[in-house]
């Protein structure tokens, strides 16, 4: 064990940092791991001890009872990557001897099918936005952009003005990993975007801004910030279902499949490393199939 003294704090820094260094994960992910490994230290400071002299069975009582409290078994595998990933910086970089999570099991997960919105719903969300504002043409911009591209709500407040190519109908997305592709924007997102450049756009960010979408300060929005717009438009448009920030994204593809597209093409246009991830979308569909079978057939 290292000899000299490290505080949690100070070791939990450490490990936030290598996770951006050696394995460049993002800033969101790195600070969901920082909040399940603060609130861990926290219970188990309750419990008279600390995340450094934690034995497995303290964990496993602390993992119980995010079961007893209804966390869902994905939350709750994350939770577990998160501790199992600070305890084996700690005995890698020889502050610990032993690992005391490494006979903790991830809860079981199921192939848990993404919420999707059917197309009136779609519809009515993209009519939400005022348009007579500068704020309404750039979030139905935004809108129409997300459910024609499939863009991540970070992509999508983050792109540049100059990777919007009206031209070929085309935006240059840099998506996870630094990896980029080439998406299109669809009739009726590009004209929405145009009619923004054209109308409101420089209302917004007079001063100019690289963000295609500068927010009202004319800086590049948080996703935060358009994902509260999202919810506002949602409830607004009478939607009850709960969505998420992937649901245009769920929405997009689901549709996309369920018209016949094919699989690797819409794995392009997402952005995913692995076919797999984008079969769940295979999955959505053949559940709407046999949904409208047990409601329409008769022997259904």
């Amino acid at each position: 064990m290292n000899s000299h003294e490290n505080s949690t704090d100070t070791l939990l820094d450490a490990y936030l940092a290598s996770l951006w260094l050696e394995r460049g994960l993002s800033e969101n992910t790195r600070m969901a791991y920082s909040r399940d490994l603060n609130k861990t230290e926290s219970w188990l400071t309750g419990q008279g001890t600390t995340l450094l002299a934690a034995q497995e069975g303290d964990l496993s009582r602390f993992l119980a009872g995010l079961y007893s409290q209804g966390m869902s078994p994905r939350t709750s595998a994350r939770w577990l990557s998160s501790l199992r990933g600070f305890y084996r910086y700690l005995v890698r970089e020889n502050y610990l001897e032993m690992d005391p999570t490494q006979h903790l099991r991830h809860p079981k997960l199921g192939r848990s099918l993404p919420a999707s919105l059917g197309s009136g719903e779609i519809e009515a969300l993209l009519l939400a936005p005022d348009v007579k504002t500068p704020i309404g043409q750039r979030d139905r911009a935004m809108l129409e952009l997300l459910y024609a591209s499939g863009l991540r709500i970070t992509e999508l407040v983050s792109l540049p003005r100059e990777n919007v190519n009206f031209r070929q109908g085309l935006v240059r997305v840099l998506g996870k990993g630094s990896k980029e592709r080439l998406v299109p924007m669809g009739e009726s997102a590009q004209d929405w975007i145009a009619r923004f450049e054209r109308e409101g756009r420089s209302k917004l960010a007079p001063d100019g801004c690289a963000a295609m979408f500068p927010s009202n300060r004319g800086r590049m929005m948080t996703r935060q910030t358009f994902w509260y717009a999202i919810k506002r438009y949602a409830s607004k448009a009478g939607i009850e279902k709960s969505i998420s920030p992937h649901t245009l994204r769920h929405a997009f593809a689901t549709h996309l499949v369920d018209n016949g597209a094919d699989l690797r093409a819409v794995q392009m246009m997402l952005g995913h490393s692995d076919l797999s991830t984008t079969q769940i979308y295979t999955h959505v569909a053949r559940e709407r199939l046999k949904s409208v079978v047990r409601e329409h057939h008769p022997r259904g």
